[in-house]
């Protein structure tokens, strides 16, 4: 083969092989493009998903989420009240209510540095005068408010910031024996941010076992039994098998309070539905932090007053049941008949309930609408 002819196969092998180098690398290059712009789009999404969660993270730090506020969803609290007087019964607008009495003991408190508050909703103030720790008591009265409308509007964080412990009881409620020194030992020792006095089973109306009193014990946290279809054991911490109390009777610790008290809502004034949640307010663990007290006792003797009167004693020892027939002694007022009495009754329940579903329906709602509020439990 002669130098020309080498000359031109070179030539013609080196065009042919060319265009294929070129395409290649040119493959080479657009793919090199294609995975550095999919690499950059994929690292700018992670830059944008960081930034709004950081974004999302400096937003919920500049909220204003003071701290008696951040153991709740926003949503859920309520920092200001009002003076409307609401009704016990029937939609939530203001209706007329029905007149009842109202009982109290107070031994033992004056001596304890403690100030009693009576709220009085039947307007008979002046039926008081004549026990001798009345003049020391203050009195506020409001016709048909329940104990939770009175709290939220005359028992405000601030205004009895300089007590250590409040206590929210109502009116049935017998206290031969209980000492209000040696409770509050108790719970200071035993480190209770909310708690209440365990319930006499000889002599009171029970609704929930939890609240019975233990004999053998000086508090107790928690039961170990089964309530209807729940059954109360380790893997249950939370209410009603633990880190529970009655809002019949509960006692809160100043802190406790702060939060309690946003957490009642203006119109809600029955408070069903407070107890469920009381626990999101001791700031750690609320099986811990939230007891029984049996040491200390007290006796419910399930009187019924806002609304009228059931007929019947119930089995006190039957959870979960309201005192639906009970009597009123014989008294020289002039009542409404049973029957009107017992209808009367009824409406109140009704209106519990009632209130209790919206209660948990605001909760749920504030939960799903506050991204920043994180559940402890």
């Amino acid at each position: 083969m002669s130098q020309m002819e080498v000359s031109k196969r070179r030539r013609f092998l080196l065009f042919c092989f060319l265009p294929t180098t070129i395409l290649v690398s040119g493959a080479f290059l657009l793919g090199s493009v294609i995975i550095a712009t999919d690499y950059k789009e994929r690292l700018s999404g992670q830059i944008a998903i960081n930034a709004t969660k950081i974004a999302g993270a400096k937003v919920c730090q500049a909220h204003c989420r003071p701290d008696d506020g951040e153991a709740l969803p926003r949503g859920i609290v309520s920092r200001t009240s009002d003076l409307d007087m609401r009704s016990l019964r029937g939609p939530l607008i203001r209706e007329a209510a029905t007149k009842s009495q109202s009982t109290m003991a107070a031994d033992g408190f004056l001596s304890s540095d403690f100030v009693i508050m009576l709220f009085h909703y039947d307007g008979m103030v002046d039926d008081w005068r004549d026990l001798e720790w009345s003049s020391q008591a203050i009195h506020v009265s409001a016709m048909d408010q329940t104990k939770w409308w009175f709290a939220k509007r005359f028992l405000h964080p601030d205004i009895i910031s300089e007590y250590d412990y409040i206590f929210i009881w109502d009116e049935d409620i017998g206290v031969e024996h209980f000492d209000v020194g040696k409770y509050l030992s108790i719970i200071k020792e035993e480190e209770l941010k909310i708690s209440q006095p365990a319930l006499d089973p000889n002599n009171s109306v029970v609704h929930h076992l939890l609240t019975l009193r233990d004999s053998t014990s000086k508090v107790h946290r928690r039961i170990h039994r089964r309530l209807g279809v729940r059954k109360c054991d380790g893997n249950i911490t939370g209410p009603p098998c633990s880190g529970w109390v009655e809002i019949m009777v509960p006692v809160f610790s100043k802190a406790a309070w702060r939060c309690a008290w946003l957490m009642i809502q203006n119109d809600l004034i029955h408070g069903w539905g407070l107890d469920e949640l009381l626990g999101y307010c001791v700031k750690g663990n609320r099986t811990q932090n939230i007891g029984i007290v049996d040491q200390e006792y007290v006796a419910h003797h399930a009187v019924p007053t806002l609304g009228g009167s059931p007929k019947d004693q119930t089995n006190p020892h039957v959870p979960d049941q309201a005192a639906q027939n009970m009597t009123l002694p014989n008294s020289i007022l002039q009542v409404p008949s049973v029957s009107t009495q017992e209808m009367e009754r009824d409406e109140v329940m009704k209106r519990c309930f009632y209130e209790l579903r919206i209660f948990r329906r605001r909760w749920h709602k504030a939960v799903q609408d506050d991204e920043c509020w994180v559940d402890p439990y």
